[in-house]
């Protein structure tokens, strides 16, 4: 960035939306939000790019919005994955100590040997992410550097995605004349904004209520256990609401965003709002218990796929500090009752923290994500890259699968 070195940009490339959010490094590491940029996107289905010229035009908006709060060019930016290709297994591997004592090394081979899993040609790890070291029989350990012991072993959860998606986030970025620092998934990205470290330690899921894609993330001993992502959101809710009030999109998703709510017996019958109808027609006046009436359903299925997903992943009693619901979905009027009644644990939205500056126009939980790469990015920019190669830590492990997309780009380019 021109003369501001100390700049991090986060990009959400999103369903429903773009939105570029840059923030400034302090020397304590903390970071001062300076520009927040967005634009409709469009060329984006599920969380996966369908439309490269249309995602290049919504990344430019949101960029050149965020340049001109902020007073910078951008140039690099942390960009987020979702999307249902993406997948997550856990995995461990073991290996010998050489002289009784743990080496950097040894942990780089434990690593290796837990990431020997059978993955297919057209997938790509994206992150490896050590949920504890064993060494000998003590478990629990969290750097096991310098221990003595003379075995190793390291239980990990990896995330991967397809080859191709990654491709088109680069592609997108790159015709957008944006370098991308580094690719994250964008459950983990959402956690780092919202999640406070006793919910880790405790145990909580992240779900990441968007417009194309639900984003599932469970955490216990400040370590993830489980990532999921199921291709339902906020859009599905939209277009029943189009359909089911015979409105335009455009408006479905405004009424959706001021009106909308989970529970219909939080809306009293005397409450009625404007339709707008389509053709030309007259507006239509209807009771707002209408629209709670198609809402509800709806987040029903949404927070019932996302409780048999936790169910499935055997980790569900394991969430003692409960749920939380972030997203721009989930600031709908209910969402946080519905959540608890469905769940049966305790929920809360989840707002960004831990920033400064402007935290007051990034203080929604639509903005999580961006604020999460924000805070992913100056971890890795203060040099917070945890404490062994970028292989076995949550950070860097798509640059070299970056720049071979770089060096495809230019080819083809």
């Amino acid at each position: 960035m021109s003369n501001r070195p100390n700049l991090i940009v986060g990009l959400d490339i999103g369903t429903t939306k773009i939105c570029a959010v840059v923030g400034e490094l302090q020397e304590s590491g903390f970071v001062d939000v300076v520009g927040v940029g967005e634009s409709d996107s469009t060329g984006l289905r599920k969380g996966v790019v369908v439309n490269i010229e249309q995602t290049v035009q919504s990344i430019r908006k949101a960029v050149e919005n965020a340049e001109l709060m902020a007073g910078c060019e951008i140039h690099s930016v942390y960009v987020g994955i979702a999307g249902s290709h993406i997948m997550g297994i856990n995995s461990h591997g073991v290996i010998a100590v050489k002289g009784g004592e743990v080496a950097r090394h040894d942990v780089d081979r434990a690593i290796d040997a837990a990431r020997a899993v059978a993955i297919p040609a057209d997938r790509e790890v994206i992150h490896i992410l050590p949920q504890e070291y064993i060494v000998d029989a003590q478990r629990g350990i969290t750097d096991p550097l310098g221990m003595a012991g003379v075995r190793l072993e390291v239980k990990v959860h990896i995330v991967t995605g397809a080859v191709s998606s990654a491709q088109n986030i680069v592609r997108s970025c790159s015709r957008s004349s944006l370098d991308v620092a580094d690719i994250a998934l964008e459950s983990l990205a959402s956690a780092k904004a919202v999640l406070t470290e006793e919910e880790r330690e405790i145990g909580v899921a992240l779900v990441d209520l968007g417009g194309g894609t639900t984003d599932i993330a469970v955490f216990a001993n400040d370590a993830i256990k489980h990532t999921a992502v199921l291709a339902v959101g906020g859009q599905n809710l939209s277009n029943d609401i189009a359909l089911g009030l015979r409105t335009p999109m455009g408006s479905a998703e405004r009424i959706k965003i001021k009106y909308g709510c989970a529970l219909a017996d939080m809306v009293r019958s005397n409450e009625f709002i404007e339709v707008p109808s389509v053709g030309g027609r007259e507006p239509k006046r209807l009771s707002r218990q209408v629209l709670a009436e198609i809402c509800e359903p709806r987040m029903e299925e949404i927070l019932y796929l996302v409780d048999q997903t936790l169910i499935k992943s055997g980790y569900k009693d394991m969430i003692g500090a409960g749920i939380v619901l972030t997203g721009g979905t989930s600031l709908i009027h209910g969402c946080q009752e519905l959540g608890e009644q469905i769940f049966n644990l305790p929920t809360r939205i989840g707002y960004p923290r831990d920033v400064g500056g402007l935290k007051d126009i990034v203080n929604s939980p639509k903005y999580s994500t961006a604020v999460g790469l924000l805070r992913y990015g100056a971890e890795r920019e203060a040099g917070g890259q945890k404490k062994f190669d970028p292989r076995g830590t949550e950070t860097g492990v798509f640059i070299a699968i970056l720049s071979r997309f770089k060096k495809w780009f230019k080819d083809v380019s």
